[in-house]
C-alpha cells in the first residue's frame, strides 16, 4: 500500500538528491515510472516557488527565454549557431546545482552554440564559465591583474571546486556562508 512521505522525509533525502532522480531516465517498470513522476512533479513545484527555489527559478526562466530567442541559426543577424540544446540543459543542470549563497550569473549566448555564464564584478573583476554540450566547462577570469583560463569536468551534481573558487573569489563571501566541499 502506498503512503505519503512526510515533508521531513524529503528534506532527509535532500532536494539534490531528489532532483537527481526526478531529471533520471532509467525508469523501466510502471511503479518506478510512477515514482520518477511523482519526484519531478515535487521538483518542478519546488522550481517554480520564489521561496522554496529563490532566484535561481528566475535564473532558469531566463535561460529558457534566451534558449526560445537563440534557437535559430543566424539569431544574431549573422552566422551564429543555435543555441545547443544539451547546452541549455547542461546550464540549468549547472545553476540547480549552485550552492545556496553563490550569486547567480548573467546568461549571454555564444555564437559558437554554447551559453556563457558571467559573473562581473566589474570591468577588471570577471569570472566567466562557456557551456557547450560537453561535461567540460571552460572558464576565464580577470581579477585586477590576475587572470587565468581552466577547463573542469562536470558531473551534472557537484560544482567543480575551482569554479566555485574562481566565483567566490571575484564575487566575494557577501553575507551568506559558503562552504566549498
Amino acid at each position: 500500500m502506498l503512503k505519503p512521505v512526510p515533508a521531513i522525509g524529503l528534506c532527509l533525502a535532500g532536494y539534490a538528491a531528489l532532483n537527481v532522480y526526478a531529471r533520471g531516465g532509467s525508469a523501466t517498470s510502471s511503479e518506478a515510472r510512477v515514482v520518477q513522476d511523482a519526484a519531478s512533479a515535487v521538483v518542478d513545484s519546488a522550481e517554480r516557488s520564489q521561496v522554496l527555489f529563490g532566484e535561481k527559478a528566475e535564473c532558469i526562466s531566463q535561460l529558457k527565454a534566451l534558449a526560445n530567442e537563440c534557437m535559430q541559426q543566424g539569431w544574431d543577424g549573422d552566422e551564429a549557431c543555435a543555441l545547443d540544446p544539451l547546452a541549455v540543459f547542461i546550464a540549468e543542470t549547472f545553476v540547480r546545482a549552485l550552492p545556496d549563497g553563490i550569486p547567480l550569473p548573467e546568461l549571454a549566448p555564444e555564437p559558437d552554440g554554447s551559453i556563457s555564464l558571467d559573473w562581473i564584478q566589474s570591468q577588471r573583476s570577471l569570472f566567466t564559465l562557456s557551456v557547450s554540450s560537453s561535461n567540460r566547462l571552460a572558464c576565464a577570469w580577470i581579477d585586477g591583474a590576475d587572470k587565468g583560463h581552466a577547463v573542469a569536468g562536470f558531473d551534472g551534481e557537484h560544482i567543480p571546486r575551482l569554479i566555485l573558487q574562481g566565483i567566490t573569489g571575484i564575487m566575494g563571501h557577501g553575507n551568506a556562508p559558503i562552504r566549498i566541499a
